[in-house]
């Protein structure tokens, strides 16, 4: 899972409800869009204070930044029920975040299972966006080994779904040097998160992971600026997987150094200059007569 460096928003940010026509979703947002607006997009078991340090950096560089849970994630409440939770519907909230966000294409960014519901949203209606950002996000379904963790949790869930309090001591002490690394306040959040976030959308989504299709080639098709962003390492979708993507996108190719499956949480400065360079490289061009 996903751990932000820090947990307190910066100065210049604000917590609200976006109100749309699907819903209102929890979201943090910064800056002014003087270069331009961007959604940022969680992964599995995630929520937007993993985005939490980019914030800052990227409305500096001139755009207005808005990072979102998703439906029954953490902060958005969502049904007990699995079928507002497949692909299509987190996507079609998606296109609905980015109407409510108003005038003028935006930079999409999905992290992990964020980047399939991205890839969706953009395969559905490409219209609304100024570009997309794969980060740590594949072409398929995860890797085996992370198949075979990621099924374990999704039968623990779809028994045990109603002790979430249960399954979250379990994974912790599945883990237990991982979790001492921790500070207490982090610890804290991400039990508060895991117990905020609907056992149905980890159910569905977990699913996603395990037998999502190669799509790459539908979207290589959409004239949209790509970049597949990642760190050296990556368990989920390995970084040679990410390679061959990228150049069957024909898109920019980004490695941050020394991070692995959460860049933007591992070292966001890095992260956030590429963004900003990403999406400033996509401006339409003045021609001086």
């Amino acid at each position: 899972m996903s751990k932000p460096p820090r947990l307190t928003l910066p100065s210049a940010a604000r917590a609200y409800r976006l109100s749309t026509d699907r819903g209102a979703f929890a979201v943090h947002e910064a800056g002014e869009p003087v270069r331009g607006r961007a959604l940022l997009v969680p992964g599995f078991t995630g929520s937007k204070e993993d985005f939490i340090a980019l914030l800052e950096p990227l409305a500096a560089a001139g755009y207005r930044v808005v990072a979102v849970d998703g439906r029954g994630q953490y902060e958005t409440p969502g049904p007990r029920e699995e079928s507002p939770y497949g692909l299509e519907e987190l996507a079609r909230d998606l296109l609905a975040q980015v109407r409510a966000l108003g005038a003028g294409p935006v930079h999409l960014v999905g992290h992990s299972l964020g980047g399939l519901i991205s890839r969706a949203a953009v395969l559905r209606d490409p219209a609304p966006f100024a570009s997309l950002t794969l980060l740590s996000s594949g072409p398929a379904a995860i890797a085996e080994e992370q198949q075979a963790r990621t099924k374990l949790l999704v039968a623990a869930l779809e028994a045990m779904g109603d002790d979430m309090p249960g399954i979250w001591a379990a994974m912790r002490a599945h883990d237990p040097e991982d979790a001492a690394r921790d500070s207490p306040e982090l610890t804290d959040f991400l039990r508060e998160r895991w117990l905020a976030t609907v056992p149905e959308q980890l159910i569905v989504t977990g699913r996603a992971l395990i037998c999502e299709p190669d799509r790459v080639d539908e979207l290589s098709r959409i004239a949209l600026p790509k970049l597949v962003l990642s760190g050296s390492v990556d368990y989920a979708w390995p970084v040679p997987l990410l390679d061959a993507m990228a150049e069957r996108l024909g898109a920019r190719r980004v490695v941050v150094p020394g991070t692995e499956h959460s860049p933007n949480a591992e070292d966001p400065a890095t992260t956030a200059a590429a963004l900003a360079s990403f999406w400033d490289s996509t401006a339409p061009r003045v021609v001086s007569q």
